[in-house]
């Protein structure tokens, strides 16, 4: 059964980090891209940062030089490493690999909340 299982989110002032996990099991991780979406209220889902099998990383403008992505696939666990964290960020953080889940984030389970607010 795959499961991934989101964790690290919490609140935080602008201009903070967090980082996000993204926990694996039921499928072979070091085989699958991982890619990390997120849910704003009232706003769709938006991939945001990917994460190739061997580990580089890309991320859509909103968030390049403030997230990086990463992994480790001994541990079958991926990362997202958030700095410099803006209000706009505020969003339920999602993570996939591949396509495995299906369908789009917001019936992927609860994700771990991210409020960035003074």
């Amino acid at each position: 059964q795959v499961q991934l299982v989101e964790s690290g989110g919490g609140l935080v002032q602008p201009g903070g980090s967090l980082r996000l996990s993204c926990a694996a099991s039921g499928f072979t991780f070091s085989l699958y891209d991982i890619f990390w979406y997120r849910q704003a209220p009232g706003k769709g889902c938006e991939s945001i940062v990917s994460i190739t099998t061997t580990g580089g990383t890309s991320g859509v403008n909103s968030v390049k030089g403030r997230f990086t992505g990463s992994r480790d696939n001994n541990k079958s666990t991926a990362y997202l490493q958030m700095n410099n964290l803006k209000p706009e960020d505020t969003a339920v953080y999602y993570c996939d690999a591949n396509g495995l889940r299906g369908g789009s984030c917001r019936s992927w389970g609860q994700g771990t909340q991210v409020t960035v607010s003074s």
